[in-house]
Protein backbone atom coordinates (compact mmCIF):
# COMPACT_ATOMS: atom_id res chain seq x y z
CA UNK A 1 0.00 0.00 0.00
CA UNK A 2 1.05 3.93 -0.90
CA UNK A 3 -0.08 6.78 1.06
CA UNK A 4 0.96 10.80 -0.52
CA UNK A 5 2.60 12.73 2.41
CA UNK A 6 3.14 15.85 0.54
CA UNK A 7 5.76 15.15 -1.87
CA UNK A 8 6.79 11.95 -0.35
CA UNK A 9 4.93 8.75 -1.24
CA UNK A 10 5.15 6.04 1.98
CA UNK A 11 4.84 2.85 1.06
CA UNK A 12 3.46 0.31 4.37
CA UNK A 13 1.67 -2.85 4.78
CA UNK A 14 -1.09 -3.68 7.48
CA UNK A 15 -2.57 -6.30 9.14
CA UNK A 16 -6.17 -6.82 10.97
CA UNK A 17 -8.12 -4.06 12.09
CA UNK A 18 -9.68 -1.93 14.96
CA UNK A 19 -7.05 0.27 17.34
CA UNK A 20 -4.13 1.25 15.26
CA UNK A 21 -0.38 0.62 16.06
CA UNK A 22 2.35 2.16 14.32
CA UNK A 23 5.35 -0.15 13.99
CA UNK A 24 8.48 1.77 13.25
CA UNK A 25 11.37 -0.41 12.18
CA UNK A 26 15.05 0.58 12.37
CA UNK A 27 17.63 2.42 10.33
CA UNK A 28 18.95 0.65 7.31
CA UNK A 29 16.30 -2.09 6.60
CA UNK A 30 12.66 -1.72 6.14
CA UNK A 31 9.49 -2.57 7.27
CA UNK A 32 9.76 -6.68 6.33
CA UNK A 33 12.39 -6.90 9.79
CA UNK A 34 9.48 -5.09 12.12
CA UNK A 35 6.60 -7.32 10.64
CA UNK A 36 8.71 -10.11 10.37
CA UNK A 37 9.53 -9.92 14.51
CA UNK A 38 6.12 -7.74 15.79
CA UNK A 39 3.88 -10.02 13.98
CA UNK A 40 3.98 -12.82 16.16
CA UNK A 41 3.97 -10.70 19.48
CA UNK A 42 0.85 -9.76 18.47
CA UNK A 43 -0.16 -12.74 17.69
CA UNK A 44 -4.15 -14.09 19.20
CA UNK A 45 -4.88 -10.48 19.68
CA UNK A 46 -8.33 -9.07 18.27
CA UNK A 47 -9.38 -5.94 17.11
CA UNK A 48 -5.95 -4.18 16.70
CA UNK A 49 -4.57 -2.55 13.49
CA UNK A 50 -1.07 -3.35 12.77
CA UNK A 51 0.74 -0.82 10.43
CA UNK A 52 4.37 -1.34 8.99
CA UNK A 53 5.72 2.07 6.83
CA UNK A 54 9.32 1.84 5.31
CA UNK A 55 10.55 5.63 6.54
CA UNK A 56 11.74 7.53 4.44
CA UNK A 57 15.22 6.72 2.30
CA UNK A 58 14.55 3.24 3.01
CA UNK A 59 12.17 0.30 1.60
CA UNK A 60 10.25 1.81 -0.93
CA UNK A 61 9.95 4.83 0.82
CA UNK A 62 11.95 7.74 -1.14
CA UNK A 63 13.44 10.78 0.77
CA UNK A 64 13.63 12.92 -2.20
CA UNK A 65 13.48 16.46 -0.33
CA UNK A 66 14.24 15.22 2.61
CA UNK A 67 17.29 17.07 4.75
CA UNK A 68 17.11 16.01 7.97
CA UNK A 69 15.28 13.67 10.71
CA UNK A 70 12.90 16.56 11.53
CA UNK A 71 11.83 16.06 7.71
CA UNK A 72 11.07 13.04 8.17
CA UNK A 73 9.21 13.84 11.84
CA UNK A 74 7.12 15.81 9.82
CA UNK A 75 6.32 12.94 7.20
CA UNK A 76 5.37 10.43 9.61
CA UNK A 77 3.53 12.43 11.61
CA UNK A 78 0.91 13.19 8.98
CA UNK A 79 0.95 10.09 8.03
CA UNK A 80 0.06 8.33 11.32
CA UNK A 81 -2.63 11.43 10.94
CA UNK A 82 -3.99 10.02 7.70
CA UNK A 83 -3.66 6.41 8.00
CA UNK A 84 -5.36 6.61 11.43
CA UNK A 85 -8.09 9.05 10.27
CA UNK A 86 -7.36 11.00 13.56
CA UNK A 87 -8.22 7.69 15.55
CA UNK A 88 -5.82 7.55 18.56
CA UNK A 89 -2.80 5.13 17.86
CA UNK A 90 -0.08 3.88 19.92
CA UNK A 91 3.87 3.33 18.59
CA UNK A 92 6.18 0.55 18.76
CA UNK A 93 9.87 0.65 17.21
CA UNK A 94 13.24 -0.69 17.37
CA UNK A 95 16.59 0.94 17.41
CA UNK A 96 16.87 4.34 15.53
CA UNK A 97 12.85 4.17 15.02
CA UNK A 98 12.66 5.09 18.80
CA UNK A 99 13.95 8.08 17.98
CA UNK A 100 10.90 9.16 15.87
CA UNK A 101 8.74 7.61 18.19
CA UNK A 102 9.12 9.31 20.96
CA UNK A 103 9.51 12.93 18.94
CA UNK A 104 5.83 12.06 17.49
CA UNK A 105 4.45 11.10 21.24
CA UNK A 106 6.03 14.56 22.16
CA UNK A 107 4.58 15.97 19.31
CA UNK A 108 0.90 14.52 19.42
CA UNK A 109 0.50 13.71 23.08
CA UNK A 110 -3.15 13.65 22.63
CA UNK A 111 -2.95 11.24 19.99
CA UNK A 112 0.04 8.41 21.02
CA UNK A 113 -1.84 6.43 23.84
CA UNK A 114 0.76 4.15 24.06
CA UNK A 115 4.80 3.59 23.32
CA UNK A 116 6.40 0.82 23.07
CA UNK A 117 10.43 1.04 22.61
CA UNK A 118 12.56 -2.20 22.17
CA UNK A 119 16.79 -1.29 21.98
CA UNK A 120 16.02 2.11 21.53
CA UNK A 121 18.30 4.77 20.17
CA UNK A 122 18.08 7.40 23.12
CA UNK A 123 19.91 10.75 23.09
CA UNK A 124 22.06 9.97 25.94
CA UNK A 125 23.61 6.88 24.87
CA UNK A 126 26.40 5.98 27.81
CA UNK A 127 28.16 2.80 28.78
CA UNK A 128 27.93 0.31 25.38
CA UNK A 129 29.33 -3.01 26.46
CA UNK A 130 31.77 -4.68 23.94
CA UNK A 131 30.11 -7.08 21.36
CA UNK A 132 30.28 -11.15 22.36
CA UNK A 133 28.98 -14.30 21.17
CA UNK A 134 26.98 -15.89 23.45
CA UNK A 135 25.97 -18.88 21.00
CA UNK A 136 26.99 -20.12 18.17
CA UNK A 137 30.52 -20.52 16.39
CA UNK A 138 31.23 -16.55 15.74
CA UNK A 139 31.83 -17.55 12.09
CA UNK A 140 28.60 -17.56 10.15
CA UNK A 141 26.99 -15.35 7.80
CA UNK A 142 28.58 -12.32 6.76
CA UNK A 143 29.95 -8.81 9.47
CA UNK A 144 26.93 -7.18 9.93
CA UNK A 145 25.37 -10.48 11.03
CA UNK A 146 28.33 -11.32 13.30
CA UNK A 147 28.18 -7.42 14.85
CA UNK A 148 24.47 -7.24 15.21
CA UNK A 149 23.64 -10.34 16.72
CA UNK A 150 24.44 -11.73 19.98
CA UNK A 151 22.89 -15.59 19.44
CA UNK A 152 24.66 -16.62 16.28
CA UNK A 153 22.87 -20.04 15.17
CA UNK A 154 21.68 -20.97 12.16
CA UNK A 155 18.03 -20.30 12.50
CA UNK A 156 19.26 -16.35 13.30
CA UNK A 157 20.92 -16.31 10.27
CA UNK A 158 18.11 -17.51 8.20
CA UNK A 159 16.00 -14.95 9.59
CA UNK A 160 18.86 -12.35 8.98
CA UNK A 161 18.58 -13.23 5.61
CA UNK A 162 15.14 -13.25 5.26
CA UNK A 163 14.08 -10.52 7.09
CA UNK A 164 17.36 -8.17 7.33
CA UNK A 165 18.97 -8.26 4.48
CA UNK A 166 16.37 -7.91 1.30
CA UNK A 167 15.60 -4.57 3.45
CA UNK A 168 19.35 -3.50 3.58
CA UNK A 169 19.69 -3.87 -0.29
CA UNK A 170 16.86 -0.99 -0.86
CA UNK A 171 18.53 0.93 1.53
CA UNK A 172 19.54 5.04 0.38
CA UNK A 173 22.64 5.21 1.75
CA UNK A 174 23.21 9.17 0.72
CA UNK A 175 19.60 9.92 1.98
CA UNK A 176 20.28 8.02 5.53
CA UNK A 177 23.69 9.98 5.50
CA UNK A 178 22.14 13.34 4.66
CA UNK A 179 19.62 12.82 7.07
CA UNK A 180 21.53 11.59 9.72
CA UNK A 181 23.75 14.72 9.54
CA UNK A 182 20.69 16.58 10.94
CA UNK A 183 19.50 14.22 13.60
CA UNK A 184 18.44 16.24 16.40
CA UNK A 185 15.15 16.97 17.22
CA UNK A 186 14.19 19.39 19.24
CA UNK A 187 11.03 16.73 21.09
CA UNK A 188 13.80 14.44 21.57
CA UNK A 189 14.10 14.71 25.40
CA UNK A 190 10.82 15.26 26.21
CA UNK A 191 9.19 13.22 29.04
CA UNK A 192 6.03 10.34 28.32
CA UNK A 193 3.37 9.67 31.36
CA UNK A 194 1.31 7.20 28.85
CA UNK A 195 1.44 3.36 29.19
CA UNK A 196 5.22 2.60 27.88
CA UNK A 197 7.14 -0.10 27.68
CA UNK A 198 11.27 -0.20 27.27
CA UNK A 199 12.58 -2.91 26.36
CA UNK A 200 16.95 -3.44 26.24
CA UNK A 201 19.65 -6.35 25.45
CA UNK A 202 21.97 -6.29 27.97
CA UNK A 203 24.51 -7.25 25.64
CA UNK A 204 23.55 -4.34 23.23
CA UNK A 205 26.90 -3.42 21.86
CA UNK A 206 25.10 -0.62 19.40
CA UNK A 207 22.92 1.17 22.18
CA UNK A 208 23.92 -0.33 25.03
CA UNK A 209 20.69 -0.54 28.20
CA UNK A 210 22.10 2.44 30.71
CA UNK A 211 19.79 5.09 28.87
CA UNK A 212 16.64 3.03 28.81
CA UNK A 213 17.03 2.28 32.54
CA UNK A 214 17.20 5.69 32.94
CA UNK A 215 13.36 5.86 31.72
CA UNK A 216 12.27 4.13 34.61
CA UNK A 217 12.91 7.08 36.85
CA UNK A 218 11.63 9.66 34.45
CA UNK A 219 8.30 7.30 33.11
CA UNK A 220 6.20 6.79 36.00
CA UNK A 221 3.81 4.64 34.06
CA UNK A 222 6.87 2.79 32.18
CA UNK A 223 7.91 -0.74 32.19
CA UNK A 224 11.30 -1.41 31.18
CA UNK A 225 12.96 -4.36 30.99
CA UNK A 226 16.73 -5.57 30.84
CA UNK A 227 16.91 -9.10 29.17
CA UNK A 228 19.46 -11.10 29.46
CA UNK A 229 21.26 -13.13 26.84
CA UNK A 230 20.00 -10.54 24.46
CA UNK A 231 21.90 -7.83 21.96
CA UNK A 232 20.39 -5.30 19.51
CA UNK A 233 19.01 -7.79 17.76
CA UNK A 234 16.47 -8.98 20.72
CA UNK A 235 13.19 -9.28 18.58
CA UNK A 236 15.23 -12.01 17.18
CA UNK A 237 16.41 -13.68 19.85
CA UNK A 238 13.67 -13.33 22.73
CA UNK A 239 10.90 -13.73 20.78
CA UNK A 240 8.60 -15.27 23.29
CA UNK A 241 9.42 -13.19 26.08
CA UNK A 242 8.92 -10.16 23.67
CA UNK A 243 5.61 -11.11 23.01
CA UNK A 244 4.29 -11.58 26.66
CA UNK A 245 5.89 -7.80 27.17
CA UNK A 246 3.88 -6.32 24.02
CA UNK A 247 0.65 -8.33 25.03
CA UNK A 248 1.36 -6.63 28.75
CA UNK A 249 1.63 -3.20 27.60
CA UNK A 250 -1.53 -3.63 25.03
CA UNK A 251 -3.70 -4.32 27.29
CA UNK A 252 -2.45 -1.35 29.82
CA UNK A 253 -2.37 0.88 26.93
CA UNK A 254 -6.07 -0.36 25.41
Amino acid sequence: MELQVGETLVHYVEHGAGRPVLVLHGAGVDHREAEGCFEPAFAGTEGVRRIYPDLPGMGRTAANGLDSAADVLDVLCEFADRVTAGEPYVVVAHSAGAHFALAMAARQSSAVAGLALICPLLPDIREVPEHRVIAGSGDLGDEIFREYFVVQTPEMLDRYERLVVPGMRLADEAAMGRIGERWDLPEEGAAYDGPALVVAGRLDATVGFAAAVDLADRWFGATVAVVDGAGHALPHEKPDLLRALIQDWLRRSA
